[in-house]
């Protein structure tokens, strides 16, 4: 789909006889673009597929490990072309990903992430608290997950409130007088899942405070490793956030290595995938494309990389494909589950943290 079609299109409209064929012309187009412009990127495609950049079918499509991100730069533009740098989140052992845009890629993007939410929050900016430290922002162009999240969600709102201070304290003045600001308004909340569950939600109810968000609406993802291993789940997860208010809760899957196309998860409690992204599940030994209802790693497709190869990326993620145009909520597209991560995969998330004491 051409980017200045992006804004004009709605995401969940389209069933799979209207998407399939426009969605592999374009992916067919990003893969011939980047092997003509990115040389490490031509010469996988030289090596693994004989230098072949047309294929049949989605399934057939090369598709690039998202840990090779963390290895080699991958970049399709002319270095003076690049306008920001957005890196993945990890611990200190870890490297990470670097993901380059231009400005093109980047307005994509952002047009993408507007005509995804107008489905989930409406069309109307809304009062909003960050559920973080401005400390997860910096002044130059490279930013990471967790920054380049802030900034991207941040359009959707006014009056932007961080509920955390630089120490990653929760800052009770400025919650109360955010939440007394708005108090006849619906509220957009935002945040990473850990940072929301550790440094918010804990430290709420630790210290026993008497808050009520009202009319609210909390968007997050990331970080579901670590609740994992505290035995919280989204439901559970969904209910605490009740517990101080939060009216309604939804959460979304995305990599920074795929910025703007997410897949946000429905009143049924699945992924969807909007109509200019697709998502594969394949076999663990084999990588042959599952049936719906089958666990596999998850491959991710988007038409807006066009500054970098990541218009088609083999994820870390297991998860299940659960059906294309018909699912209860009746949006259309395939839905889909995220399992878990594959056993032995590097531990990453969106909510890369500061390690602090409560």
């Amino acid at each position: 789909m051409p980017m200045q079609q992006i804004a004009h299109t709605s995401p969940f409209e389209k069933s799979a006889q209207n998407k399939s064929d426009r969605l592999l012309e374009e992916l067919n187009e990003l893969t011939s673009w980047h092997a003509r412009r990115c040389e490490p990127y031509r010469r996988i495609l030289d090596a693994a597929y004989g230098g072949k950049t047309r294929f049949e079918s989605l399934v057939d499509l090369p598709m690039l490990p998202v840990r090779l991100f963390k290895s080699v730069d991958l970049v399709s533009v002319a270095a003076g072309d690049v306008t920001k740098i957005l890196t993945s989140s990890g611990t200190m052992s870890q490297v990470p990903s670097r993901i380059f845009l231009d400005k093109a890629t980047a307005s994509a993007q952002a047009r993408a992430l507007i005509n995804i939410m107008r489905d989930v929050i409406g069309s109307k900016r809304l009062p909003m608290a960050i559920l973080d430290s401005p400390i997860a922002l910096n002044r130059t162009n490279i930013f990471s997950a967790r920054g380049a999240g802030i900034l991207g969600f941040s359009q959707f709102g006014y009056d932007h409130t961080y509920l955390l201070d630089n120490a990653m304290q929760l800052n009770e003045d400025a919650t109360m007088q955010f939440i007394v600001r708005h108090a006849s308004e619906r509220k957009l909340l935002f945040g990473f899942t850990f940072i929301i569950w550790q440094y918010v939600y804990s430290r709420i109810v630790h210290r026993q405070l008497d808050i009520d968000f009202g009319d609210s609406i909390l968007i997050h993802g990331g970080g579901w490793k670590k609740l994992a291993d505290q035995q919280v789940s989204n439901q559970e997860f969904k209910e605490r956030m009740g517990e101080i208010g939060i009216r309604q809760v939804v959460n979304y899957y995305g990599m920074v290595e795929q910025t703007g196309s997410i897949f946000v998860e429905c009143e049924k409690g699945y992924f969807h995938a909007p109509c200019y992204a697709d998502v594969l599940a394949r076999d663990t030994r084999t990588l042959e494309p599952l049936s719906f209802g089958s666990v596999g790693i998850l491959e991710l497709m988007s038409n807006i990389p066009r500054s970098y190869p990541g218009h088609v990326l083999l994820t870390e993620d297991l998860g299940t494909v659960l059906g294309e145009d018909d699912c209860p909520c009746r949006r259309k597209g395939k839905y889909f589950l995220v399992e878990g991560r594959l056993p032995l995969a590097e531990l990453r998330g969106c909510g890369d943290t500061r390690h602090v004491e409560n």
